[in-house]
C-alpha cells in the first residue's frame, strides 16, 4: 500500500517536473541533434587529459553519441535522450549515422531534473548487431563497464571486466566513466526516415546504401574520422 502510494506520489512529481524541463528543450529536428553531437565529440576531445583514450577509438566497433540526457526523478526516476550512432566499416572508415534513442529508469532517493551527455564506445559486433536489429539493452545484451578518461589512460581493468561498450558521460562540465546497466538504445525510425527517406533500414544506412546525406549528418561522421585517426 506504501510503496503504491509513493510511487502514485512520484509520478504526480515526474509530471510536474517534465513541462519545466521541456522549455528548455532545443530544436529537436535530426539536424540539430546531429549538430549537438558533433558538439560534444569536439568538446570532449578537445579537453586537455580529459578525453577518452585514443586506443579505445581507434578500436572502437561503433561509437554513439547522446547530447543532453534529461534525467528527471522523484524517488522513481527515469532517463531519455536523442543522438547518433556510426559503425566502423571493413576497410577502418565509419558509415552514415542511424538516429538513435536512449532511455532508462532507476530507483532510489532522487528529485529535480538534469541533463547529461552520454557516450557509448563499443568494443565488439555482438552490441552492434543487437542495434542493427532495432534495440539493446546495455548490461543485458551487451557487458558495460565505466571507461577510462584521458589520452593515456590505460584500459588495462578490462581484462577483468571483459566490457563490451565503455561508457561515458558529462554533467556540469565534469566528463567520466559511467555505469548505464539498464537503459535501453533503440533505432529512431522517424528520425531515419525524415534524414534518409522511407523504409530505410539501419543496414542499409551503415552499409553506404543511402544518398544526398545532409551536411549536418556527415559532420558527424567526419568528426568521428578525425579523432579516431590520432
Amino acid at each position: 500500500m506504501f510503496k503504491a502510494s509513493l510511487r502514485r506520489i512520484s509520478f504526480l512529481a515526474l509530471a510536474l517536473l517534465l513541462p519545466t524541463a521541456a522549455v528548455h528543450a532545443d530544436d529537436d529536428s535530426p539536424q540539430a541533434r546531429a549538430q549537438n553531437a558533433v558538439r560534444v565529440l569536439n568538446e570532449i576531445e578537445q579537453a586537455p587529459d580529459k578525453s577518452i583514450p585514443g586506443d579505445l577509438l581507434k578500436d572502437a566497433k561503433a561509437i554513439a553519441v547522446i547530447p543532453d540526457v534529461l534525467k528527471v526523478g522523484f524517488v522513481f526516476g527515469g532517463r531519455r535522450g536523442e543522438g547518433l550512432i556510426s559503425v566502423k566499416n571493413p576497410d577502418g572508415t565509419w558509415s552514415n549515422p542511424s538516429f538513435i534513442s536512449f532511455g532508462g529508469g532507476s530507483v532510489g532517493f532522487q528529485i529535480g531534473v538534469s541533463k547529461t551527455d552520454v557516450i557509448l564506445v563499443f568494443r565488439t559486433e555482438r552490441g552492434v548487431d543487437s542495434i542493427v536489429n532495432g534495440k539493446f539493452t546495455i548490461g543485458a545484451d551487451a557487458s558495460a563497464a565505466a571507461g577510462p578518461v584521458g589520452r593515456t589512460a590505460s584500459a588495462a581493468t578490462d581484462q577483468q571486466l571483459k566490457a563490451e561498450i565503455y561508457s561515458y558521460s558529462r554533467a556540469r562540465g565534469l566528463f567520466a566513466g559511467v555505469a548505464l546497466d539498464g537503459s535501453v538504445l533503440k533505432i529512431d525510425y522517424d528520425a531515419n526516415a525524415a534524414v534518409y527517406g522511407q523504409g530505410i533500414t539501419p543496414r542499409r544506412i551503415f552499409e553506404g546504401g543511402v544518398s544526398n546525406v545532409p551536411g549536418s549528418v556527415v559532420q558527424f561522421r567526419d568528426a568521428l574520422e578525425e579523432y579516431t585517426a590520432r
